[in-house]
C-alpha cells in the first residue's frame, strides 16, 4: 500500500488523531476502578496510581499507532475505510514516523513500569513485559492477534483481568476478591468497544485477512458478542454485592446502563460507517460505568 507523501511536519492536529482519544477510555477505565476499590479498602497511593495511569495510556497510545502503521501495511485501511481518519494511511504523518512513534510510548511505558517494579517487584515486570508485547503483536509480528481473531481476547485480559487486579496491587501491595468481578466488568465494556470496530470495519477487514471474530462467525455473532458483554457488565456489580465481596453503593454502576441504549441500538440496526457514533458512546458508557463502580466501591466502604 502506498500512503500520501506528508508534505509538512505532522501537525498537533494530526499527532492528536492517531492516538484516538475515543478509544483511551479503554486505558483510563480500569486504573479508576483499580484506584477505586482501593480506595475503598483504605490502601489508596498516590504515586503508584498515577504510575498505573500513565503507563496504561502509554501502552494504549503505542498500541494504536502501531495499529495504525500495521493496518496500512497489511491493507486493513485503504481508501475505502469507513472509519475515522487513520494517519499513516491518509498520508498525514509518514509510515515510519508513526511506527518510531508507537515504539517510544513502549519505551516510556517501560521505563515508567520501573518504578512499578521497585515497589511491587517481579509481579510488574511481567505485566509490563507482557502488555507492551501483547501491544505491538496486536497487529505486529508474525502472528498478529487481532488478524487472528484474538483482539477480544487481548482486550478482556490486558484492559481488564491485568489492568484491574494490577492497579490495586500497585497501590495496596495484594488483592482482595472484589478485584476480579471488577476487572471482568471493565474489560467486558473496553471489548465492546473493539466489536463496535470490528463490526464497522468488517467488509475491509474480511479482504485484507484480518480474521476478527466478526469476519470468523459473521455480524449476528459480533452483535450477540456485544449484547452478551454489556449483560455481563451490568451483572458484575451484583455479583460483587450477592457474594459479599463489596457492598450495595458498587451497584450504582447500574446507572450508566442507559448510556448503552443509543450505541446498542445502531449495533443491532446498521453497519459501516453508520456505526461510529456507537464507537464513542460505547466508550462513554464505558467511563460512566467505571468511574461509578468506583466510587461506588469507594463509598461503599467509607
Amino acid at each position: 500500500m502506498t500512503a500520501a507523501a506528508p508534505t509538512a511536519a505532522p501537525s498537533a492536529r494530526s499527532w492528536l488523531l492517531a492516538a484516538r482519544p475515543k478509544t483511551l477510555t479503554a486505558a483510563v477505565v480500569p486504573v479508576v476502578v483499580g484506584t477505586g476499590l482501593a480506595l475503598g479498602e483504605g490502601m489508596a497511593a498516590l504515586w503508584p496510581a498515577l504510575a498505573a495511569l500513565s503507563g496504561a495510556v502509554l501502552i494504549q497510545i503505542g498500541t494504536n499507532l502501531t495499529n495504525d502503521y500495521y493496518d496500512f501495511r497489511k491493507g486493513a485501511d485503504t481508501h475505502e475505510r469507513v472509519g475515522p481518519t487513520r494517519v499513516t494511511q491518509s498520508g498525514l504523518i509518514a509510515p515510519g514516523t508513526v511506527l518510531a512513534a508507537g515504539a517510544a510510548c513502549f519505551a516510556a511505558a517501560v521505563v515508567v513500569g520501573l518504578y512499578l517494579v521497585s515497589r511491587g517487584g517481579w509481579p510488574f515486570v511481567v505485566i509490563g513485559l507482557a502488555s507492551v508485547l501483547a501491544g505491538w503483536a496486536y497487529t505486529g509480528g508474525p502472528y498478529p492477534l487481532g488478524y487472528l481473531g484474538l483482539g477480544d481476547l487481548f482486550v478482556m485480559v490486558f484492559f481488564g483481568l491485568v489492568a484491574v487486579p494490577g492497579t490495586f496491587y500497585a497501590q495496596a501491595l495484594r488483592l482482595v476478591p472484589a478485584v476480579w468481578p471488577a476487572a471482568v466488568g471493565v474489560g467486558a465494556t473496553g471489548t465492546m468497544i473493539l466489536v463496535v470496530n470490528n463490526l464497522r470495519d468488517a467488509e475491509t477487514d474480511a479482504r485484507a485477512g484480518k480474521r476478527t471474530l466478526v469476519v470468523r462467525l459473521g455480524r449476528g455473532f459480533g452483535r450477540a458478542e456485544y449484547v452478551a458483554l454489556l449483560a455481563v457488565a451490568l451483572a458484575m456489580p451484583v455479583l460483587m454485592v450477592a457474594l459479599g465481596w463489596a457492598r450495595w453503593p458498587v451497584v450504582a454502576a447500574l446507572a450508566a446502563a442507559p448510556l448503552a441504549r443509543g450505541p446498542l441500538s445502531r449495533v443491532l440496526g446498521t453497519t459501516g460507517a453508520a456505526l461510529n457514533p456507537a464507537l464513542g458512546a460505547t466508550a462513554r458508557f464505558q467511563a460512566a460505568y467505571g468511574l461509578l463502580l468506583a466510587l461506588g466501591a469507594w463509598w461503599g466502604h467509607g
